[in-house]
């Protein structure tokens, strides 16, 4: 299904739009043989890292945990690391959402990022774990209330290290899901279950919202801190 990222999917250009001053970010559309992307960017003075961010089958840029995705990516870019947050052509159609987030890959990488990280809920679990070995600047990746369904290459996201959450109330995807992939992987990897969280992470939210900071900026740096 899926070969070399710049066999899947090609880069036509970027166009930015306008300010989303609620957001702290701006509109930018991604041009693709495969269709127009819309994402929403935060932009950072030094392009040394960034995040991508892409939600469920709904698609959109909120992400799980009351919005977790538009917090910490006004937070991450006060600390040097900007953020791509990526909205699907076809959110409901996996086979498509993988050339979306090579796609937003190869932006952020033209850009001049040269460390992204990858972090999906749901369905964007599966597809950023698919998308991880297609994208040569990506070096961390992190699924949230993860389907197995697209996760079964998870052993080739290493070296990279990969993050999986998941709440063990969960009664759209079962915390099975994510202890399979976990299964899957190779090292490095992390497996975190909250107790009791749901599917959309809500009842973890501060926990969440810490651990993904933490992480994140453990795997890519902040400001000045940042290498290769």
């Amino acid at each position: 299904m899926i070969g070399g990222g710049e066999s899947l999917v090609r880069l036509l250009g970027m166009e930015p739009g306008p300010e989303v001053p609620e957001e702290q970010a701006q509109r930018l559309l991604l041009r693709t043989d495969l269709g127009p992307i819309e994402c929403l960017y935060h932009p950072v003075p030094a392009l040394e890292a960034a995040v991508l961010w892409v939600w469920g089958i709904y698609g959109g840029f909120a992400g799980p945990a009351e919005g977790i995705y538009g917090v910490l990516a006004r937070e991450l870019a006060q600390e040097g690391i900007g953020s791509l947050r990526l909205s699907y052509r076809q959110p409901r159609v996996f086979e498509e959402c993988v050339p979306d987030v090579v796609a937003g890959a190869m932006a952020l990488a033209e850009m001049g990022y040269k460390r992204l990280a990858l972090v999906g809920h749901s369905l964007g679990g599966a597809v950023v774990i698919a998308a991880a070995p297609l994208s040569p600047n990506a070096v961390a990746v992190a699924g949230l209330s993860n389907q197995t369904y697209g996760a079964q290459g998870a052993a080739r996201v290493s070296p990279r290290p990969l993050l999986l959450v998941h709440g063990t109330a969960d009664r759209n995807l079962p915390p099975i899901c994510s202890e399979t992939i976990y299964a899957w992987a190779r090292e490095p990897k992390e497996l975190v279950l909250y107790e009791g969280a749901g599917h959309g992470l809500r009842q973890c939210k501060d926990e969440l919202h810490d651990l993904l900071k933490r992480w994140l900026k453990e795997k890519l740096g902040s400001g000045n801190s940042l290498k290769g």
